[in-house]
């Protein structure tokens, strides 16, 4: 199997790049189908060009890092940077990450979510925890975020549509949550559902897809240690573009699991739906494992583009993870668990 997934594909079985950013016109929905048109162009021009205006990073030295590991920038997040989990690749610049973002509640284009999402307002918000728990509870942000040291994770992140990044994430391990509200010995999934508010979100007026987004993960995948709920980036709360005030960051997987600004976790006994799952199932499964072996049906997943570099990268299994995570999948077959 890994022979497999490690098996580079001839230059004439990759799909261009002018394909593979168009992985949602399958929708039935024309709005759909014009709006990621759109998002095509605006996409390559946005790789080719770099925007190069509004690449800004903040040295690490501005967090201020302190003898004991414990960072704070002002009017950010206090933050441990003692992780053995994070990647010393170079991290994707500030503005590269809040510039360029799949977030369809604020539009299909790239940049959208960065223009239109200053009307999410990510105070006050609350987080349902239900289900099968011993202690379901509805919880404020400012209380969630205080359950669990937080911590800095550098990871890699890879979209389905073959572009990544590296992003110095701020959070905490999902499986602290976890713990705390005691699932019942009937659980075997969690369920995550972002905002429904058209209000906050105008995307949402747009039947794109089915609202609320929703997303999912076995149990065991919720409690692995490289699975958290970020709370900010680069040291600093998340933007509103990159689903404040609280999102999943699991690495190994498609960006698309990344459910964000999420009001809802349930535990339950049985899989639960996943928003491209059901607008897509033989497109985008419901593990969503970055696999260079296996294809989406209308491109190629071997190689992919990391933002701001020009040539190609060979993906890694599990997106780099597979050391830590393969194990949860012993004896899967991972092309028809995709």
């Amino acid at each position: 199997m890994k022979n497999d997934l490690g098996k580079e594909p001839a230059s004439s079985e990759i799909t261009p790049e002018h394909h593979y950013v168009r992985r949602r016109e399958f929708i039935k929905n024309g709005l759909l189908f014009a709006a990621t048109s759109a998002a095509v162009g605006a996409g390559l021009l946005w790789l080719l060009r770099g925007r190069r205006g509004a690449r800004v990073e903040p040295s690490r030295s501005a967090a201020g890092v302190r003898p004991d590991g414990a960072s704070q920038e002002a009017g950010g997040l206090e933050f441990s940077t003692h992780n053995t989990t994070s990647t010393s690749e170079p991290m994707t610049p500030l503005g590269d990450v809040t510039s360029y973002n799949n977030f369809y509640e604020f539009g299909a284009e790239k940049g959208d979510p960065a223009a239109n999402a200053s009307t999410l307002r990510p105070r006050p918000w609350t987080v349902t925890i239900e289900g099968e728990v011993k202690r379901p509870q509805v919880v404020d942000i400012d209380r969630l975020i205080k359950w669990s040291p937080l911590e800095e994770r550098i990871y890699r992140m890879r979209c389905v549509e073959a572009w990544s990044m590296v992003i110095p994430w701020i959070g905490f391990p999902l499986r602290d949550l976890i713990a705390r509200v005691e699932p019942t010995s009937r659980a075997r999934y969690l369920a995550f559902t972002t905002l429904l508010d058209p209000n906050q979100m105008p995307g949402q007026r747009r039947a794109v897809l089915d609202w609320p987004y929703v997303e999912g993960l076995r149990l065991d995948e919720a409690m692995h240690p490289l699975a958290i709920l970020a709370v900010g980036l680069y040291g600093k709360p998340l933007p509103n573009q990159n689903g404040a005030p609280l999102r999943l960051v699991t690495p190994w997987k498609y960006g698309f699991k990344g459910i964000k600004s999420i009001v809802k976790i349930r535990f339950t006994e049985t899989q639960p739906p996943t928003t491209w799952n059901l607008a897509a199932p033989g497109e985008y499964g419901f593990y969503a494992n970055v696999n260079p072996a296996v294809d989406h049906p209308r491109w190629s997943q071997a190689t992919e583009r990391r933002i701001g570099e020009f040539r190609r990268r060979p993906t890694l299994p599990f997106n780099g993870y597979a050391e830590q995570v393969a194990n949860l999948y012993s004896g899967m077959d991972l092309r028809r668990f995709f």
